[in-house]
């Protein structure tokens, strides 16, 4: 009988994290400070992030060890399964073999729990006493609140008003674990209060929530920022999903043609994709590797690589990266995690250079993509996982056509426990696609910061 299933046991959590940046074919241009435009140095970001933080975001160190007291929490759900979705390729008809990283598993149901528990360690290790953050569907807040609580330390959760409103029991989740969670904008902060003088009815963006976060983690000396993405530390973190899941294939005794993670800050994807794609760096390796975004979003399909500003009030570090503008505000879609203006340095670097191809859906095709893997596979795919579960489906329907019995990789970055409004929306035809004309988005791409010389 076919195996499924391929699991590890706790000993086999990796030791070390996979830092790319040491394999990288050139340096990431710098970090500028929000304010001055020049490159920032670790006394700028000291009020925003603990000092191993931010050891961590500027090394070249291709490893970093893993401390026991983070190893000792994930082993609450780590080392995760990886599971061929046998049932899938039945449906499907392919010859494609179709592996799937279930990070699903987790207590807060995402990958999420891999960064918050190292950074509420590292938070607590200096002495903070509170944590500051935005989430979109939830997903990162409930993970930092869990991590939070586990670490004695206080969490405040700005959370995308949309979000808010669509997926109530994230917030549940979050409040059960302690953390004190706000619609966003709101009134609690300068940036709400002045994105909500502009626009009473706004219903929030990632970057109206990381204003508010950063505003308050910058005014309370006992308070510091925590992000679920984007930044190199976070991305990092995550690559215990791709060294287990390198670890798991050998006892498949396959090896993946193409690895595919959905994208919206672009820490999953990283995650799963780094420790592959080192084999390319470095060993001539000739893995495909697909970011998919929501056509409501687009940051790497139609987005400029630019520097811009991490969040809509022009708080937070400026960065080099695949960007919509930092006052770009997506339309509602039900997939919250996936509406960052702009796509992390790291993975909009090496997509320049031609090292990640990236694809754009609508949330109707990929609804029915979720709808699919959960009648065959049996299990609720989060809205943004199911952008990679779409992307893997059509990988699998062009073997199907050629022939082609490629091995294709997924990361099941989260379950949809929460998400069933959604599906509801989906399932009874009420689920609206967004897409933009290029004048919408060159609105928002012209508010760029110009930062002259600073950023070479």
């Amino acid at each position: 009988m076919q195996t499924r299933s391929f699991r590890l046991d706790e000993s086999r959590i990796p030791t070390e994290w996979y830092n790319i940046q040491a394999d990288l074919p050139g340096p990431l241009p710098p970090t500028l400070h929000p304010v001055t435009l020049q490159p920032a140095g670790p006394a700028d970001l000291a009020p925003l992030f603990p000092m191993e933080v931010i050891r961590q975001e500027v090394s070249t160190e291709r490893y970093i060890a893993i401390p026991p007291e983070v190893r000792e929490v994930y082993k609450l759900w780590r080392p995760t399964p990886l599971v061929r979705a046998t049932r899938l390729e039945k449906a499907l008809d392919t010859p494609a073999h179709i592996y799937y990283k279930n990070e699903g598993v987790s207590p807060a149901g995402s990958h999420k729990p891999n960064t918050a528990v190292a950074q509420a360690f590292y938070n607590k290790a200096q002495g903070v006493k509170r944590i500051s953050t935005e989430t979109g569907a939830g997903q990162w807040g409930s993970s930092l609140a869990m991590a939070c609580n586990f670490f004695g330390l206080e969490c405040k959760v700005y959370m995308v008003k949309v979000s808010y409103q669509q997926k109530p029991y994230r917030r549940s989740l979050m409040q059960l674990w302690g953390a004190s969670v706000t619609p966003s904008p709101s009134t609690e902060t300068a940036a709400g209060r002045s994105i909500l003088a502009e626009n009473p009815d706004s219903n929030g963006s990632l970057g109206m929530a990381i204003s508010e976060a950063v505003e308050v983690a910058a005014q309370n000396e006992d308070t510091k920022y925590s992000l679920g993405s984007v930044l190199n530390h976070v991305l990092m973190h995550q690559t215990v999903i791709g060294q287990e899941a390198m670890e798991q294939m050998q006892m498949a005794g396959e090896e993946p043609d193409v690895v595919i993670g959905c994208v919206g800050g672009g820490s999953n994807f990283g995650g799963i994709a780094f420790p592959f794609m080192r084999r390319v760096l470095k060993e001539g390796a000739t893995t495909r590797f697909v970011a998919v975004e929501p056509k409501a979003c687009p940051s790497m399909t139609r987005g400029v690589y630019a520097y811009d500003y991490g969040d809509t009030a022009r708080m937070a570090p400026v960065v080099k990266m695949y960007t919509l503008g930092h006052t770009f505000v997506p339309a509602g879609i039900h997939a919250g995690g996936l509406r960052y203006h702009g796509m992390a340095p790291l993975l909009s670097a090496l997509a320049r250079d031609g090292y990640v191809e990236s694809v754009a859906y609508h949330q109707n095709p990929v609804f029915e993509a979720a709808v699919m893997f959960a009648r065959t596979e049996g299990i609720v795919p989060a809205p943004e996982t199911a952008h990679a579960i779409k992307a893997a489906i059509d990988e699998a329907l062009r073997c199907k056509a050629t022939g082609e019995a490629k091995v294709i990789l997924f990361n099941f970055s989260g379950h949809g426990h929460f998400d069933m409004a959604a599906y509801d929306a989906y399932l009874a035809g009420n689920l609206t696609d967004t897409e933009y004309t290029d004048e919408q988005l060159s609105r928002s791409l012209a508010r760029l910061p110009d930062v002259g010389g600073a950023g070479q």
